[in-house]
């Protein structure tokens, strides 16, 4: 196995939810969603979000490769698209419709390709592209977001870091996502007695918020290398004095994992100086936020890293963790891999179904192994292709029985 196949492979792994997990927070255990298709094969719903920008170019391609995956492992799929975000603004005035909450609720997985663009940058706040995501977050209830960093073997020269830096990064962000300053209230914006404008809004975490996203940070290193970084502002916010101490006292029921604390602004700076110290980081919301972003440059490119989205049941929520990219949308230039990874995600994390995970896995390294590059990527003697070409190479290789590891 090369080390870009076993960084990818390490990098998106199961959390399996142990007895004392399911003992101790009973009402959070994820739960694998499965159903029984045609005699032989095992049939899921699959709702398709493709949105705004690249999104339609890219989910349509990880449709596909979804679709080949899963025909080659006795897994069929019904897909149903729906629109989110700007999409959906100028389809039915609203970023989220309800029939579009409906369906994703009723399928075993959703697939989101990107939402937002400049065309609706000036609507109201309620009427943002943007407001449809935080609500599909908060009607799915998916609160654990994990999102991997790994630099492959082949794409270190792309990193904006030095090679020695760079090479053999390989780390997990589990961002809580559904509490935090991003849904707390009050918030707004107000005059104040002497006629100012001021705007607000609430960093609030409850204890049981804390402590079930924990678990599944210390369940993610606990499958990984055993290393867990806590990442808050304890010496500033109230709220991250809260999160260190319920962090800190779940530690003893994993004595496995090696426990370390860390300031935000700190964790910035490490993760451009030394980033192969971290292993599995946990933090709130808008940490995550920005953390996972910085961690996707390392990398190479922001359009590389898919992330998952999971509740303690229901459909889980999968997509790139790139934005729409307006300035490139319909020119063929996006970069599809994230959303092809991200599909891997869904079958390994949303339905269970590791081995056509891995096919998908194993064919982006055969397509980055084979030099296919498209723009964001690509560096000298690689080849640079479209966003179809390149899945049309995923594809080939979904095919192939070849190890990714030749």
């Amino acid at each position: 196995m090369t080390a870009g196949a076993a960084a990818l492979q390490t990098n998106i792994r199961p959390v399996k939810v142990p007895a004392t997990f399911r003992a101790v927070s009973k009402q959070y255990p994820f739960r694998v969603r499965c159903a029984v298709g045609s005699p032989g094969n095992k049939r899921y719903n699959i709702t398709l979000l493709p949105g705004d920008g690249i999104g339609p170019e890219v989910v349509s391609i990880a449709k596909n490769v979804l679709r080949q995956a899963g025909s080659l492992e006795g897994v069929e799929f019904s897909f149903r698209e729906m629109p989110i975000g700007g999409a959906a603004l100028d389809l039915v005035g609203v970023p989220l419709p309800e029939e579009t909450i409906s369906a994703a609720k009723e399928s075993d997985a959703v697939l989101l390709g990107a939402i937002g663009g400049y065309k609706w940058d000036n609507n109201e706040k309620h009427l943002r592209p943007e407001k449809g995501l935080l609500q599909l977050r908060a009607a799915l209830k998916v609160f654990a977001n994990l999102r991997p960093a790994t630099v492959l073997s082949q794409l270190v020269d792309a990193s904006t870091l030095k090679r020695e830096v760079a090479e053999g990064v390989d780390l997990m962000v589990v961002r809580e996502l559904t509490g935090g300053i991003y849904f707390g209230e009050p918030r707004g914006i107000k005059t104040n007695e002497n006629g100012e404008e001021v705007g607000f809004n609430t960093e609030v975490y409850a204890a049981h918020e804390i402590d079930r996203i924990a678990r599944v940070a210390f369940e993610t290193a606990r499958k990984r290398r055993g290393k867990l970084c806590s990442v808050d502002k304890a010496n500033v916010l109230e709220a991250s004095i809260l999160w260190r101490k319920r962090v800190t006292a779940l530690a003893s029921e994993y004595p496995d994992v090696e426990l370390s604390h860390m300031y935000v602004d700190n964790a910035a700076m490490q993760l451009v100086r030394d980033p192969k110290q971290f292993d599995t980081i946990v933090t709130n919301n808008i940490f995550g936020d920005i953390l996972s972003d910085e961690a996707s440059m390392i990398t190479g490119s922001i359009g590389m890293l898919p992330s998952a989205s999971l509740s303690d049941s229901g459909p889980g929520l999968f997509e790139p963790i790139h934005g729409s990219a307006p300035d490139i949308a319909g020119q063929d230039k996006a970069n599809p891999l994230a959303t092809i990874l991200s599909a891997a995600m869904l079958l390994k994390y949303g339905l269970g179904e590791e081995k056509a995970a891995k096919r998908i896995e194993d064919a982006v390294l055969v397509a980055l192994n084979n030099g296919f590059r498209t723009g964001d990527i690509y560096s000298a003697g690689t080849k640079l292709v479209g966003c179809k070409e390149m899945g049309e190479e995923v594809l080939k290789s979904v095919d192939s029985q070849l190890p990714a590891s030749v």
